[in-house]
């Protein structure tokens, strides 16, 4: 979801937002993930059963897209589409077993996450 709206704003498009926008998400940096996966594969644990890996933190799916659009500095603007029937309102991980299993939980603050997502895209953009 960061990435279609990054990707909405860099083009100057609206930024599509299925709901009210006030649905929680756990948005998590992918590097957190990549090693929390890498942690899994060389863990001796023997841990059976899921392990959730994400973020606890949960925000309303508007908050990104509002922080997307002031750092890419465009005028794209929320525009907000039925949600899907199959969508949660709430999204929040239980990132326990992760910690006691792993010694894992995210390190990408999300104030940083979405800044390096951004300059990732430009970098795309731009053909560099």
């Amino acid at each position: 979801m960061s990435r279609n709206f990054i990707v909405q704003v860099l083009q100057g498009k609206d930024i599509t937002i299925y709901g009210d926008g006030d649905q929680t998400r756990s948005f998590c940096y992918v590097d957190d993930l990549v090693d929390g996966m890498l942690r899994m594969m060389a863990s001796s644990a023997d841990v059976t059963g899921p392990i959730n890996m994400g973020n606890p933190q949960e925000l309303a799916i508007l908050e990104p897209a509002e922080k997307i659009v002031s750092l890419v500095g465009g005028k794209s603007k929320p525009c907000f589409k039925p949600l899907p029937t199959d969508d949660p309102r709430q999204r929040q991980l239980d990132i326990t077993m992760a910690r006691l299993a792993l010694g894992w939980e995210p390190k990408v603050p999300l104030e940083t996450g979405p800044w390096r997502t951004v300059e990732h895209f430009r970098r795309e953009f731009s053909g560099n």
